[in-house]
């Protein structure tokens, strides 16, 4: 039996390496943070003009919230509740879901339902 090779492409190839960030984490934390800032800059640059402000408010607003956070574990926990409020909270995106979703309950048009005989197969 023939054994398949899969080639890895660009698409599959992760954006960071965690192995290399974590060993930079656990060996240069000064360098870590400053590696971090300079990849979020980065990113936040490469978004649309009309962004960029919404997400570096946003990312300061992380930052706060990892400093003040006591642990990396607590920072997660927090984290995480912030991202859950932003979908299900008021204002967040399943709110906005529900409403588009109300919004487009218009009843659809109605429409003739043809029938059509079935084909004889040919021979």
């Amino acid at each position: 039996m023939q054994e398949v090779q899969t080639k890895q492409t660009d698409s599959h190839k992760p954006l960071i390496d965690f192995d290399d960030w974590a060993e930079l984490a656990q060996s240069d934390p000064v360098a870590f943070e400053h590696r971090r800032e300079q990849a979020i800059d980065e990113l936040i640059a490469r978004m649309p003009e009309h962004k960029q402000q919404r997400m570096r408010c946003l990312q300061w607003k992380i930052d706060q919230v990892r400093a003040r956070a006591g642990s990396p574990m607590a920072a997660c926990i927090k984290l995480s509740e912030m991202m859950w409020d932003s979908l299900t909270g008021p204002g967040g995106l399943k709110e906005a879901l529900d409403r588009m979703s109300l919004e487009n309950t218009a009843p659809l048009p109605n429409a003739d339902i043809l029938s059509f005989e079935a084909r004889q197969p040919q021979a």
